[in-house]
């Protein structure tokens, strides 16, 4: 036999927690403990049982309709603070083995000054690193100055980007390796992210549940700064007072890149002159409503960018266990390589022309 355990903190809810024997085949016992609500009490007995017999390879969906057939005997059952998928997700992060982002111990890098092609290449290298085993869990937070335009691995530059708009402003069009949509960045007008994970960390996890847990840290620092968000699937958060932003994944045998980018103040005029999806979303939404939806973190938080995130990095180190670190000459050097052999050519620019 083979016991397995995993522990979940369910979003606005209680403690859900897995422990699972199996014998290589079949899940042999099953005791779901948490500080949980539920009623009656013979629902406890159903949930455990529902889940002994289940296959060791059977996905959470699976997981979960057995729970929820089980309880669909019984008579006036109440769940509080859980519902069957936290059970089925639980469980299934148990018998994959995943980890939690609590059992890694971060290092939170908050970046120099640096050219935007560098900050997308250090994604690739520090990724690299992580996966390798050189570095634990990063989480790097990013400075620029210059004007860019990050699009996605698999965007058309043709049909996204206005190349007369890139000369007229001076703006350099840097493809990332993670797919997603285009942002335009003026230094200072954004604030993003990238976390650099063992693929532990999402393992049992849909992508949809996976973007959702991590960044459940930034909601909670938002929420500090008095903004109330939400995620919306699969990638975007957003707020009473409108989209704030959205994150983007690539992950590689072993390991995961998850960065974020939410808007504090963009320039929607020049922004609609360089991103052509700009331009249909000004045409639909008109020019004072698309203001309102590229300015939310300085509109609804009225403190300058620096603040927001020095919030964030307190929701994240109240979270998890953090260590403070920084980028070194041959982290820089080893990013500016790779802007010159890949992300600063044309070839990987207009791959996808």
């Amino acid at each position: 036999m083979k016991a397995h355990h995993f522990e979940i903190k369910v979003a606005g809810g209680k403690l859900v927690v897995a422990d699972v024997e199996e014998d290589g085949k079949v899940v042999t016992s099953a005791t779901i403990s948490g500080d949980f609500f539920l009623e009656p009490e013979s629902a406890y007995d159903a949930i455990n049982r529902s889940l002994t017999g289940a296959s060791i390879t059977e996905d959470t969906d699976s997981l979960e309709a057995r729970v929820t057939r089980e309880l669909a005997g019984l008579e006036g059952v109440n769940l509080h603070g859980f519902s069957p998928r936290d059970v089925a997700v639980a469980t299934r992060r148990a018998l994959l083995d995943a980890r939690d982002l609590t059992d890694y111990t971060w290092t939170i890098i908050h970046s120099p000054v640096l050219p935007s092609p560098v900050n997308v290449a250090l994604d690739q290298y520090l990724l690299g690193e992580v996966r390798s085993g050189a570095r634990g869990p990063l989480l790097r937070f990013w400075e620029w100055e210059d004007r860019a335009v990050v699009f996605g691995s698999y965007q058309s530059f043709r049909n996204e980007i206005d190349p007369d708009g890139l000369e007229r402003h001076g703006i350099v069009p840097v493809r990332r390796m993670s797919g997603g949509g285009a942002m335009f960045m003026e230094g200072g007008n954004c604030v993003t992210y990238s976390m650099y994970l063992p693929e532990d960390i999402v393992r049992g996890l849909s992508y949809a549940e996976s973007y959702a847990y991590l960044d459940s840290w930034v909601l909670a620092g938002l929420k500090s700064l008095g903004v109330n968000a939400w995620y919306v699937p699969i990638n975007d958060i957003t707020s009473d007072g409108g989209k704030i932003g959205g994150a983007a994944q690539k992950r590689v045998p072993g390991a995961v890149l998850h960065h974020t980018t939410m808007s504090y103040d963009i320039d929607a005029d020049k922004m609609a002159e360089v991103l052509r999806i700009g331009k249909v979303k000004l045409a639909d939404k008109g020019l004072r409503s698309a203001k309102k939806r590229v300015d939310p973190l300085r509109r609804q938080t009225g403190v300058p960018r620096e603040q927001v995130i020095d919030a964030l990095i307190a929701s994240f180190t109240s979270r998890y266990p953090s260590v403070t670190g920084e980028l070194s000459a041959d982290d820089i050097a080893a990013g500016e390589r790779l802007v010159e052999e890949k992300f600063g050519t044309r070839e990987w620019t207009h791959r996808v022309p």
